[in-house]
């Protein structure tokens, strides 16, 4: 086994201009395999189901007082692409590890509080989990205001309401339309900014510059990225989101080979 680096001893890059490559579909492909290949070594889907079982018990709990809780479904599974990189920090910090040939296990997933650059994950965080509040707080506004106060007796007639009047394939318009905004927003902030901070030591307004250049140096290839997670995490959703235990942590090790690919130190 190679010499163990602790988690403090991360390498900082706050003297050296950080490149950024450009990428391709291809990298995509391959930053997916290598990130299932990283999941396999080191399954990570029991911490995920019990991270995941909560929010089914809390569903399950809502749906036996009642149905108000139905508008927010599709905003929370929508949500998980706002909220993804902060969850997945330590799961970088496995797919790091493993990179340098050290030790992983899940201790050192959670060893992440020791970086040097916890203050800046934590402020980063914050940003993010304010931008998932502000999504949630504009789906019920745009339901209200299509729909009112009034609550669906039923799973049935809440999608029937959605799919088969004006007024609900309006919501499914103007939901998407904000919900894309709100997509795009934390995929340009997100997406490289978690992983360098596992990776250096750097600050939080130096980390959301470096994604926001990735995202702009490769518009098309991050979009690719953002309809892969989006569309993993809907598919990984719909079994009562049991598969998320799976799509979840296998994304989150492939975002950091997406950023050993598109970021150059």
């Amino acid at each position: 086994m190679a010499n163990e680096m602790s988690v403090a001893g991360v390498e900082g890059a706050g003297t050296r201009p950080i490149t950024i490559r450009n990428i391709g579909p291809a990298d995509l492909i391959d930053a997916l395999a290598k990130g299932f290949d990283d999941f396999k070594y080191k399954p990570s889907h029991i911490p995920f189901l019990i991270l995941i079982y909560p929010i089914l018990c809390f569903f399950l709990i809502r749906f036996t007082a009642g149905y108000a809780v139905l508008p927010l479904i599709f905003p929370l599974i929508a949500g998980y692409t706002l909220i993804g990189p902060v969850t997945a920090v330590g799961l970088y910090e496995m797919s790091r590890r493993r990179e340098l040939g050290l030790d992983v296990s899940w201790r050192h997933a959670f060893a992440v509080v020791r970086l040097p650059s916890i203050r800046a994950i934590a402020q980063l965080s914050s940003m993010l989990m304010a931008l998932f509040a502000a999504w949630l707080l504009a789906a019920l506004w745009i339901y209200d205001l299509t729909f009112g106060s009034a609550v669906q007796p039923s799973i049935a007639d809440f999608a029937r309401q959605v799919f088969t009047t004006r007024g609900g394939w309006a919501l499914v318009v103007v939901g998407c339309g904000v919900g894309f905004c709100f997509a795009v927003v934390a995929l340009a902030v997100g997406v490289v900014s978690f992983p360098l901070l596992v990776d250096h030591d750097v600050d939080a307004v130096t980390a959301i510059q470096t994604s926001v250049r990735a995202v702009l140096a490769n518009p098309m290839t991050m979009a690719m990225w953002g309809f892969v997670v989006a569309g993993a995490l809907l598919i990984g959703s719909l079994p009562f989101f049991i598969g998320l235990a799976v799509v979840w942590p296998v994304l989150g090790h492939s975002t950091w080979h997406l950023y050993r690919k598109v970021v150059e130190h």
